[in-house]
């Protein structure tokens, strides 16, 4: 579980990119309103925001956890199947990360059936103007449909329990929350570095190259 958690915390940090993309527009909308000067309240608005939204990962990750189970227990689906899926999963995030092969676009389609319902209780927490509404937003966020997301998801329904499933996303959460918080503080050179083509490139093919790794453990569990 260990090994899991910070497997999916460095997924988090590798997909920096991909989520100020998703995410930066609303971090830098929490701080546009505070002065520069007031850095302490800018901090606290992006610290809300952003355990508003782990906390809807690892809820997520809890749910695919818990479904994961009854699959293994209930309909006795092969453990290490739900571990080939998340490793197949893990290499279309590193194409999808390196914008070689955009399959997971289409896989984010699918969330947007949740999304449309939840996206309009947003409106009533805008303008942020308190750390309660930073929190809610975050939370709300949590739900937009993201193939990064998804794809870490995939560990959380191979992890086998609910506890497991919410830990593995809450690690993954973590991993993002870096790159975030410089964005929503105004920090340039990281956000620079993450949004160059070979800085995406490189995580992409480590991502791939993770994804292999576990297609081999699973090929050697099961032969």
């Amino acid at each position: 579980m260990t090994i899991d958690f910070f497997s999916a915390f460095v997924v988090g940090l590798l997909g920096a990119g991909h989520c100020l993309g998703m995410c930066g527009g609303i971090t830098s909308m929490l701080t546009s309103a505070v002065p520069k000067s007031n850095s302490s309240m800018r901090w606290l608005y992006s610290l809300c925001y952003n355990l508003g939204r782990i906390s809807s990962y690892s809820l997520i990750g809890a749910i695919a956890g818990f479904t994961g189970s009854l699959a293994i227990k209930s309909l006795g689906v092969p453990l290490t199947i739900l571990q080939v899926i998340a490793s197949v999963f893990l290499i279309l995030l590193g194409l999808y990360i390196g914008q070689w092969f955009m399959l997971l676009t289409k896989i984010e389609s699918v969330g947007k059936v949740i999304w449309k319902y939840i996206s309009p209780i947003t409106k009533h927490v805008i303008p942020v103007n308190s750390a309660p509404k930073a929190l809610i937003l975050g939370a709300l966020w949590g739900w937009l449909p993201c193939g990064l997301v998804y794809s870490t998801l995939t560990w959380s329904l191979a992890s086998g329990s609910a506890i497991s499933g919410a830990l593995i996303m809450l690690g993954f959460g973590l991993g993002t929350m870096p790159a975030l918080m410089a964005f929503a503080i105004g920090t340039t050179t990281i956000n620079q570095l993450f949004k160059k083509p070979v800085f995406r490139q490189v995580m992409g093919f480590l991502l791939i190259c993770y994804g292999f790794y576990g297609l081999n453990i699973a090929y050697g569990v099961m032969f």
